[in-house]
């Protein structure tokens, strides 16, 4: 097959002209960006090479897997780290001019490390956001425009500085990066009573893969459906979200009771199962599940069940809602803690009652691990059976979590295809299973091979054809062959399990938008293979 290109021509030439081959890829790409960028906002105190004392510092500072930070894992030829919108813009353009692969990081909570660690082809630049950050809240129009840098505990602050009986329906980890939360969904505490945080973004910001700067008008409507949902980095940087706030009471409740196998644990599951995606919307009780020392006999562990819930309301109305829909829990008064909604935040996300809210302008993480994570969406409840099983394997492990996060309520209101995201209607409630270990921890391999092995099992209790898994809980497990992992056929198994039907409209769209594949990580949507595009104009003809 032959490929004629204009534009790839006036690429070689440009090319050929300002760049020699002996120079570094750090000294083409700063020749570049000097070329294009705004020379009022000086960019050479961004880059950060092995060289550069901080780089290391960068490199780990918002990564949370720290499995994907060990010496052997692959390093990047430098981090950029933009100060503006345009220098994300030009350090697009330039990356393309220069064939230069990029990884794109802007909380770096992927669980794969993709956004920081590129296992498919070297060498390799990380355009990493954490500068920017800007959070403009408009509380009498009930909006936010949020720079993709900024973590959702900053946005939360931010909405709290202006009122108090505003919110918006995201992550339960407060350093999570927006940029690449909304991307693949964004649930949280208040999902079931407002959707996800993608279903309340009204407008956005994106640089195309010709460097372009897109808003929703000019993107058109079917790549602002992508992107909602979609996956991070496959379409495009994101550079700012416009949110919608959600209206939120002045008093909120919070509590946490935890039950062990003594106390009758499996049985309370099995109703939570049945009652937690049908209970009042104004209430989540999700479900933190780990073995501990048993108190009978301090030899031996036991499994311990954490219901860990907020109610948007008082107390009253609270106990009310459990005697009438979950009574086995046993719920009292002096299990709760009347709050508000910004403290009902801190509380989920494990910090202390007397936190005052300004850390979460902090923007740190409290969840930094050697770990291996893997996510289901379950159904149809559970059985006994299937629950002792599960208890038998988590005993097995030296230090195995499992979250279990309650659907229904608005989650099945919305289409399946509404956004990308699919998990709807039907949806009883999603797991997300970790294994957890150590620096210094010899037997990593023994850890990722039980989760493996735990994954098996829980096959026939979960979502079938597909099985389905959280893009934001990204799993190189599925289906993935690294060594030609952007490919459509290699695509589809993961692809599926994380859109279902979706992932062929994704498909379609990436296609449209990306032909090239600019935006490439081990999981991105991929574009069509060319031999089976219908290119719309004549720049590039193919022919046998």
């Amino acid at each position: 097959m032959v490929l004629q290109c204009s534009h790839l021509a006036i690429l070689v030439l440009l090319l050929s002209v300002s760049l020699t081959a002996s120079s570094s890829i750090e000294e083409n790409f700063v020749q570049c960006l000097s070329f294009h960028s705004d020379k009022a906002v000086p960019f050479y105190q961004s880059i950060y090479t092995p060289k550069t004392a901080s780089y290391n510092n960068i490199l780990n500072s918002t990564a949370q897997n720290l499995r994907l930070l060990v010496p052997s894992a692959p390093k990047p030829e430098f981090i950029f780290t933009p100060l503006t919108d345009s220098h994300v813009q030009v350090a697009v353009i330039c990356s393309k001019k220069l064939g230069i692969h990029m990884r794109v990081r802007s909380g770096g909570h992927d669980y794969e490390g993709l956004s920081y660690v590129s296992e498919i082809e070297a060498p390799f630049i990380i355009i990493d956001l954490a500068k920017l950050r800007a959070v403009d809240i408009d509380i009498e129009d009930k909006t936010g425009w949020i720079q993709a840098g900024a973590t959702i505990g900053e946005v939360y602050y931010k909405i709290y500085e202006k009122s108090r009986v505003h919110g918006f329906p995201a992550g339960l980890c407060t350093s999570l990066g927006i940029g690449g939360h909304i991307t693949g969904g964004a649930y949280g505490s208040m999902m079931r009573k407002y959707g996800l945080g993608a279903d309340n973004v009204l407008d956005a910001r994106i640089i195309d893969a010709n460097g372009n700067i897109l808003d929703r008008e000019t993107m058109g409507e079917d790549l602002f459906w992508a992107i909602r949902g979609g996956g991070g980095t496959s379409f495009g940087i994101i550079l700012w979200w416009k949110i919608k706030l959600v209206p939120v009471p002045e008093t909120v409740t919070v509590f946490t009771v935890t039950k062990s196998l003594e106390q009758g644990a499996t049985k309370i599951l099995q109703r939570w199962q049945k009652v937690a995606p049908y209970i009042d919307n104004d209430l989540f009780i999700r479900v933190i599940i780990q073995p501990a020392t048993s108190a009978a006999n301090k030899t031996e562990r036991t499994i311990i069940t954490s219901y860990n819930a907020q109610f948007l309301g008082g107390v009253d109305k609270l106990l009310q809602v459990m005697k009438e829909s979950f009574p086995e829990l046993g719920l009292t008064r002096k299990d709760c803690l009347e709050t508000s909604w910004i403290k009902s935040v801190l509380y989920i996300a494990g910090y202390p009652n007397d936190t005052p809210p300004k850390i979460l302008l902090e923007g740190k993480s409290t969840f930094k691990n050697y770990f291996k994570a893997k996510s289901d969406f379950v159904r149809e409840p559970i059985s006994e059976t299937g629950l002792q099983g599960l208890w038998q394997r988590l005993l097995e492990e030296d230090s195995p979590l499992m979250i279990w996060n309650p659907y229904g309520g608005m989650m099945s209101k919305f289409s399946e295809s509404d956004i990308p995201f699919p998990h709807r209607n039907g949806t009883l409630y999603k797991i997300q299973y970790l294994s957890l270990w150590q620096e210094g921890d010899k037997n990593a391999a023994k850890h990722v091979d039980w989760i493996r092995k735990l994954y098996n099992y829980m096959t026939p209790y979960v979502s079938k054809f597909p099985r389905e898994a959280y893009v934001n809980y990204r799993d190189l497990d599925l289906g993935v062959n690294k060594k030609n992992s952007t490919s459509y056929i290699e695509a589809n198994a993961w692809g599926n399990m994380y859109f279902k039907d979706n992932f062929n409209r994704l498909v379609k769209i990436k296609t449209k938008v990306d032909p090239e594949n600019l935006f490439r990580h081990e999981q991105s949507i991929p574009p069509l293979p060319l031999s089976t595009m219908r290119l719309k104009d004549n720049k590039c003809k193919t022919w046998e």
